[in-house]
């Protein structure tokens, strides 16, 4: 837990529950499972939490309540935003439902701070959250979890037993890399309530087309049938849409390259329709050649010598001379590459809405 972070989309980060688990490509390279591995291994918030492989560190599924930090976000008095569960997920399978009413709770009663939750399992979000909307057990629930939380703490729950809903102050995302988690996951986001919704594709590892997303994981009658996510256009049950889009490549050790164009569509994507757009990064990978620019008559050769340490990405995905809009990208490092996207430095965020 940090007051103050490198992440460049948040202010700072608290994590009440620490462990997680892989689900996804993108896990591979998570640096929260790396440094619970390796530098936080012997730490008591971290024993177990990993186990060793031979490509590094990997998640046990073992998660751990830490209830000393559970009230920080209380103690400071400055506003900010707050990435909840940095180095878990909040609604990983293992998280009991009574841990989430804590979480809850404390977001709750700090209405100046602006929390950021993050998922890779929206259905269990949406889920978790209609309890709170439909028949109201769960605002119960979050508001008996805050009355525990102070003492002489009945204040606490009329606070947030009376709390408007969805918390202004929560913004509820979901993570995808790709678009076939981008399939499976935006339309469980889409159908959840919250005052935000939003996504982090980092680390890019594929092409996203934000506006054709299969509303199969919704509704299998659905499927085939494409959703606009930054408009809640049809075919969608839902009128809601993103309000924010993250995107960045991957850093670290065993970093993957992403291809200039899909940040590219991204972002434009958003500029479209007006949907806010933060590019976080491009990784540890910045591309040297554009061939569709610098070399459109293919008549360039390229020794090997010259693509030793580089990888050949086209737009796709695929590695190699052949596809469509191929770059050569090379290894230069995270404060090399920066975040310049075509010259510009792409930080917007959704409104914020004044609190209590």
């Amino acid at each position: 837990m940090s007051d103050g972070t490198k992440i460049e989309w948040t202010d700072a980060t608290w994590n009440p529950i620490v462990g997680c688990s892989v689900v996804s490509p993108g896990c591979t390279n998570c640096y929260a499972m790396r440094l619970a591995g390796t530098r936080m291994k012997s730490h008591p918030s971290r024993v177990g939490l990993t186990r060793d492989s031979k490509a590094g560190p990997v998640w046990t599924g073992e998660v751990r309540f830490m209830k000393p930090w559970l009230t920080q976000p209380l103690r400071w008095s400055k506003p900010r935003m707050i990435f909840v569960c940095a180095h878990a997920d909040l609604f990983h399978e293992a998280v009991p439902d009574k841990w989430i009413d804590r979480v809850f709770a404390v977001m709750a009663l700090a209405p100046h701070h602006t929390f950021q939750v993050l998922t890779k399992r929206p259905e269990r979000m949406r889920d978790y959250l209609a309890g709170y909307s439909c028949d109201g057990a769960r605002r119960l629930n979050i508001a008996a979890a805050a009355g525990r939380l102070i003492e002489g703490g009945d204040w606490a729950g009329d606070t947030v037993a009376k709390a408007e809903w969805p918390l202004p102050n929560v913004w509820l995302g979901t993570s995808v890399e790709d678009q076939r988690r981008a399939d499976e996951r935006i339309p469980l986001l889409l159908d959840t309530p919250a005052a935000v919704r939003w996504i982090s594709a980092e680390p890019l590892l594929g092409p996203i087309d934000l506006t054709k997303i299969d509303g199969g994981s919704l509704d299998p009658e659905a499927r085939g049938i494409a959703v606009n996510a930054l408009t809640g256009g049809r075919a969608s049950a839902s009128p809601w849409h993103l309000n924010w889009v993250v995107a960045g490549g991957e850093s670290g050790p065993g970093a993957r390259p992403m291809h200039p164009g899909w940040a590219r569509s991204l972002r434009d994507q958003c500029a479209a329709v007006g949907v806010p757009f933060l590019f976080k990064q491009w990784g540890e990978w910045a591309s040297v050649l554009d061939r569709d620019r610098d070399d459109p008559d293919w008549r360039a050769y390229y020794p090997r010598h010259e693509r030793i340490g580089n990888r050949v990405l086209n737009l796709a995905g695929g590695c190699g001379f052949h596809g469509e809009r191929v770059h050569i990208m090379h290894r230069i490092g995270k404060k090399a590459a920066g975040r310049l996207l075509d010259g510009v430095i792409h930080d917007a965020y959704p409104e914020v809405r004044s609190h209590g």
